[in-house]
């Protein structure tokens, strides 16, 4: 019973990692990316996203519930998995340490990045529109603190693809992980791309 607790525990925080979670930081960051064609496209953007029915419901189920019962069960599996070196080798090994690592940052970063753009956006009645988030970016300690949540959200999403493919028995050959980990590096810079490259128009204007 254990041993199928566990199955299930490890499969499911591996789909919520992909569906809906990966889906949504993708999306997310490809609206921010918008930011880059000017102002009023990023608002339109983002004011339609903001204006969807239902907005508040839709975002506790799509995203804050999952992101937050995958952040229980990624605790609960730092907790008790040990990687085995003979398996998975020393890079995977680091990797493994890295998404643990970034696992443990984002739960801070996105705790604060909901505070400061959904919570107290909504107490005071702000719109979440580009000169927010100019506002929150152009300190500069703000602006290092979103680069490393955005670079770790991605490389959290892009290793947790691999480890999905792995968990859901799509690569199982060596051959088939090695290609897999080159298309999660792509994803990686991809994703990263848009992420930063937002984060520099809205801090510098560039």
């Amino acid at each position: 019973m254990a041993d199928q607790r566990d199955f299930f525990i490890r499969r499911l925080h591996s789909l919520l990692g992909v569906v809906p979670i990966g889906i949504f930081l993708v999306q997310h960051l490809f609206i921010n990316h918008l930011a880059v064609y000017g102002e009023e496209t990023f608002n339109t953007a983002a004011g339609f996203m903001h204006e969807l029915p239902f907005v508040l419901l839709i975002e506790t189920l799509v995203i804050y519930l999952p992101i937050l019962f995958h952040a229980v069960l990624g605790i609960y599996i730092v907790l008790t998995s040990k990687y085995s070196t003979r398996r998975y080798g020393f890079f995977r090994n680091w990797m493994f340490a890295f998404q643990r690592f970034t696992g443990i940052f984002l739960v801070i970063f996105i705790a604060w990045h909901v505070w400061e753009t959904r919570v107290q956006v909504g107490l005071g009645n702000v719109d979440v529109n580009y000169s927010l988030m100019e506002g929150i970016l152009t300190s500069t300690p703000m602006f290092i603190f979103y680069l490393l949540g955005v670079i770790s959200a991605v490389f959290h999403f892009a290793n947790g693809l691999w480890s999905f493919l792995v968990t859901w028995g799509i690569t199982q050959t060596p051959k088939s992980q090695r290609i897999s980990t080159y298309v999660c590096l792509i994803v990686f810079l991809a994703v990263s791309y848009l992420g930063v490259r937002s984060l520099l128009t809205f801090a510098y204007g560039v």
